[in-house]
């Protein structure tokens, strides 16, 4: 059992919005919640409420009571609370203590002095479940963003406990990782597992929840039984600001191919990157990319989207091949002038004080004025006084997304720009696009979003697995 009784709480050094409000919640045993609603609505917040971060990491103003299986958090230390309550964080790296993958997946059984016998059993258990074969005995920091976030769904898995939380644990995985995410799922539910969500990207969870708890600014707005599921529509997702609950995935989506505005095209020749001879990501020996379009990059978890993008603006070192594009021929420090990328990891680029100085910094010319329309279009003004650091997630998103507006640059690369992000805002963010295609730029998005493609892409180039070739639709 889990309880929430009158909690309040104010981050220290942030605004009204970031708080919650006088929340109750009741969580029996073995039920599948999940609570959802707009970024930076709360939902990250009760996810730390009840794994003890706040207040035991995150500082602010407490009051009210949260109570797991009749104990106060507040009064239990973090390793106590690590026993019953295992937690997927929205960004996988942060909770990782380990190098490879294997040992970090041993880590919490470890911590709490199990068999090493059963400590293996578990883990062999896991990996099958979790159809990870592959990713076992790897350095972690070689993984793509999907492959951490199943990493650390399979550490919580091997600990065994009874109560899972989950912040956005689909936001950077496949359709294939996000089936078994979901069947994951449905073996804790068999088992009789307690397990709370945080998601955006609804549609895998919807049927297998018992309760679906809606937020909005720190407070409960709704809550949806299971018995009323049936009768939610898409008026209603849209009114909640929900995503839709179809289920689709990118690589089968075919696009309309559209007419170019410019007669130019973006040539990639004997592009080829590997880390060593024997993994060798991909080699192209020709490429062309339509400029003036929303290109859309799509294929599975680890086959080198991330990858692409970072060789494609210059910043991987021992990426062969050049860029031919306006009739001129960019090597890999030249690129790195012409292209501006919003990574997947957003931390990796937010360096200043405070949102608008990040923006301010992103220009040729730093002009207030105009970055402030910039934050105002990306619902990030009432923030720019704030430390980049201190936003939510989606938040932070929509900050690098305003720096690469902008810098100005005719070739913006997106990795995963709506990964945490909800409705509104990544129809806001497929506006953009839109909007920046109209401008003449060239757009690349590495997504698993498919919404977003039917939103905003124009072309779908796809990354095959196998041949490490590539085809544009």
């Amino acid at each position: 059992m889990i309880e929430l009784k009158n909690v309040s709480f104010r981050y220290n050094q942030r605004g009204e919005a970031d708080c919650l409000k006088n929340i109750n919640l009741s969580i029996e045993t073995g039920q599948v919640i999940l609570i959802t609603g707009p970024s930076g609505c709360g939902k990250s917040s009760i996810i730390r409420l009840i794994n003890g971060l706040i207040p035991h990491y995150y500082e602010g103003n407490l009051t009210g009571e949260v109570c797991v299986n009749g104990k106060r958090v507040s009064q239990l230390p973090l390793y106590e609370i690590a026993q019953l309550v295992g937690t997927v964080f929205q960004n996988p790296r942060s909770q990782f203590f380990n190098v490879d993958t294997t040992s970090e997946l041993a880590f919490a059984c470890e911590n709490i002095g199990m068999e090493e016998t059963k400590i293996l059993e578990r883990i062999h258990l896991t990996v099958e479940q979790f159809n990870i074969e592959t990713l076992m005995n790897r350095n972690i920091f070689d993984l793509s963003g999907g492959e951490k976030q199943k990493i650390a769904c399979a550490a919580v898995a091997v600990s065994e406990t009874n109560i899972i939380l989950m912040d956005e644990p689909s936001a950077n995985l496949d359709a294939a990782a996000v089936e078994d995410l979901r069947h994951l799922i449905q073996l804790w539910k068999q088992h009789h597992k307690t397990i709370i969500i945080a998601e955006h990207r609804i549609s895998y969870i919807w049927d297998l929840a018992e309760r679906v708890i809606l937020m909005q600014d720190g407070t409960i707005t709704r809550e949806i039984k299971s018995e009323e599921k049936k009768n939610i529509g898409e008026v209603d997702l849209k009114k909640y600001g929900l995503r839709a609950l179809e289920r689709e995935d990118v690589v089968s989506i075919q696009l309309p191919v559209s007419k170019c505005q410019h007669q130019e095209e973006m040539i990639l020749k004997d592009f080829a990157f590997a880390y060593d001879k024997r993994h060798p990501i991909f080699s192209f020996e020709k490429i062309c990319i339509p400029t003036g379009e929303v290109v859309a990059i799509v294929g599975v978890n680890g086959i080198g989207k991330t990858t692409f993008l970072h060789c494609l603006c210059g910043i991987k070192k021992g990426c062969k091949g050049h860029m031919i594009w306006g009739g001129k021929t960019y090597k890999r420090k030249a690129r790195t002038k012409q292209i501006f990328m919003v990574m997947q990891d957003t931390n990796h680029q937010l360096f200043t004080e405070s949102v608008l100085d990040e923006v301010l910094i992103s220009m040729n010319e730093p002009d207030e004025v105009k970055a402030r329309e910039i934050l105002k279009e990306m619902d990030l003004l009432e923030y720019e006084d704030r430390h980049p650091m201190s936003l939510s997630g989606g938040q932070k998103q929509r900050v690098a997304i305003a720096c690469a507006i902008a810098s100005e640059r005719k070739i913006l690369l997106f990795d995963e720009p709506t990964s945490g992000l909800d409705y509104k805002h990544m129809i806001q963010v497929g506006h953009l696009m839109q909007k920046l295609k109209e401008m003449g730029k060239t757009i690349l998005v590495v997504t698993h979003d498919s919404e977003l493609i039917h939103y905003a892409c124009t072309q779908v180039l796809q990354l095959k697995p196998l041949e490490r070739s590539v085809s544009i639709e």
